[in-house]
């Protein structure tokens, strides 16, 4: 017995989330459904495909293995979905674009009366995720596309350059490093900065963020999000340093910091990525040209200047 798409996406989930509750809704079925169609698949197949606990749930190496191929497959079977839509019409129909936290809070929202004037028959289904997650998602055809940010290894994904996103630091107002116009990236030599929590990007790009300077971080504390870091610098715990993007969103507006335009820094790039075997590439490349635009409009907007 062949098996069906259905039990490959039962499969799939479960491997993502090690969790019968959790996988069956991501699938949007019941949790005894679920465990029916992976029963079924694995007496169909004639092995194991998982270890059942009170608490937990273990693959078998088999059933990882199987799991690999099946993501593959229901990937392509997306692609085959997302190439008859295609056909409707440019830009229509369900997208389910993914961004990463200190990207898609700030762009997504400028760009989307843009979108939705121009393709009104598009229906973004949105998730924010860190980068690995993206793009594990959209290896595994859970994602179309995907707002990131490099440099990061992405290995076969297809990736358009957006924009390069540079920094400003972020200080307790009356701060001596603030009194300067702008300030050249080697004055922080010795300042410890407040970062993002291990696993957002941001954290190295921001540690890279000057080559000729080992900018240390403060061990002592790590954030969720730049709203949390702000809060910090406010109540005078360190410096940080925040995205021109978030900058130009106004994420500095609630709070009482001093802003110092950042010289000698290397920006991140600021990138939208998909499958090379997605049928989508000419909607991507028109869904890149809306975020590139939605982002001068936010630097018009503020005075700043965005490098394409």
């Amino acid at each position: 017995m062949t098996p069906s798409l259905r039990q490959m996406r039962f499969l799939c989930a479960l491997a993502n989330e090690l969790h019968f509750g959790r996988a069956a809704a991501a699938c949007n079925v019941t949790q005894s459904t679920l465990s029916s169609g992976l029963k079924d698949l694995e007496a169909a197949l004639g092995v194991t495909l998982a270890e059942r606990g009170n608490r937990h749930v273990i693959l078998t190496p088999i059933g990882e293995e199987i799991a690999v191929r099946a993501r593959g497959v229901v990937a392509a079977a997306e692609d085959i979905s997302e190439l008859a839509a295609r056909h409707a019409g440019p830009l229509s129909g369900d997208l389910r674009l993914g961004a990463i936290p200190t990207i898609g809070p700030y762009l997504i929202p400028a760009a989307l009366s843009h979108l939705r004037q121009s393709f009104p028959d598009l229906k973004l289904y949105l998730r924010e995720e860190l980068t690995e997650s993206l793009l594990a998602g959209l290896r595994a055809g859970r994602l179309d596309a995907a707002l990131i940010a490099l440099p990061f290894e992405t290995g076969e994904l297809v990736t358009e350059q957006l924009f390069d996103d540079g920094y400003q630091l972020a200080a307790p107002r009356g701060h001596d490093l603030t009194s300067a116009q702008a300030i050249d990236g080697r004055e922080l030599a010795d300042q410890h900065l407040l970062l993002l929590e291990r696993g957002h990007c941001l954290q190295g790009h921001a540690l890279q963020a000057i080559p000729e300077v080992a900018l240390p971080a403060d061990e002592s504390f790590a954030a969720t999000s730049l709203t949390t870091l702000l809060a910090m610098v406010q109540e005078g715990i360190g410096l940080t340093l925040i995205p021109q993007l978030a900058i130009d969103a106004g994420i500095a507006g609630a709070h009482e910091v001093a802003l110092a335009p950042l010289q000698r820094t290397c920006p991140r790039h600021v990138v939208l990525a998909w499958r090379p075997t997605s049928p989508r590439e000419a909607e991507f490349r028109a869904l890149s040209e809306a975020f590139r635009n939605a982002r001068a409009d936010m630097a018009v907007g503020s005075g700043s200047r965005p490098n394409r």
